[in-house]
């Protein structure tokens, strides 16, 4: 998968999730019409002037947002490729209405194509409207254990390091690793975790379901 954009955060994946959620209901390429506070609160947010305007600025930025997104077969074969010839947006395309306080949007028929496989994950969007406000990193992590039927599910902290774009020191994204550990724990995502040596001798991430 390649992505040109805006660098997106959790937050834009909650628009996202929502959108397509949303959009579930009606068929792919036709306008979907949402109040704008109803979208709001389905994701946990408030409804003042600063949300209003958030909301806005990241409808246009999943607008502009491109994707190239290419699945192979285990022989490397190429399964099927998205946005090679004709661009593919997170959102097609949206309008807002002043007066009615609401977005019509669309979604590329393409993304019944990502999802004709069954091959995606599903997230627990009770439990994601419980995590605590400034724990992005506890996001990303829901994101990344539904990935995986795994019951222990084990990740290089280097590697999780560049994943999660973090570009401070290795000992605060430790100490940042360690709080969205204890927020996943605490609404029983995971049931524990532990930071160990892989056989190699490097530190990674062991998390038990």
């Amino acid at each position: 998968m390649r992505y040109t954009g805006e660098q997106l955060d959790e937050a834009d994946a909650d628009l996202a999730l929502q959108l397509i959620y949303e959009a579930i209901q009606f068929p792919l390429g036709i306008p979907v019409t949402l109040n704008r506070a109803r979208l709001l609160r389905a994701m946990g947010r408030s409804t003042g002037r600063h949300d209003y305007e958030w909301l806005h600025r990241r409808m246009k930025a999943l607008t502009v947002a491109t994707l190239f997104i290419e699945a192979r077969r285990p022989d490397g074969s190429v399964k099927f490729r998205v946005g090679h010839l004709e661009a593919f947006h997170i959102v097609q395309s949206f309008r807002y209405d002043d007066a009615l306080e609401t977005y019509s949007f669309m979604l590329d028929p393409r993304w019944a194509q990502l999802f004709s496989n069954r091959e995606f994950a599903l997230i627990d969007w009770a439990k994601r409207l419980e995590i605590r406000r400034g724990q992005d990193m506890a996001k990303a992590f829901q994101r990344l254990v539904a990935t995986s039927s795994n019951p222990v599910q084990r990740y290089a902290l280097d590697w999780l390091k560049d994943k999660m774009q973090y570009a401070g020191r290795i000992r605060d994204f430790r100490e940042a690793l360690d709080r969205a550990m204890r927020e996943l724990q605490r609404l029983e995502l995971i049931a524990s975790w532990d930071i160990e040596r892989s056989k190699r001798g490097k530190e990674q991430l062991v998390m038990w379901i």
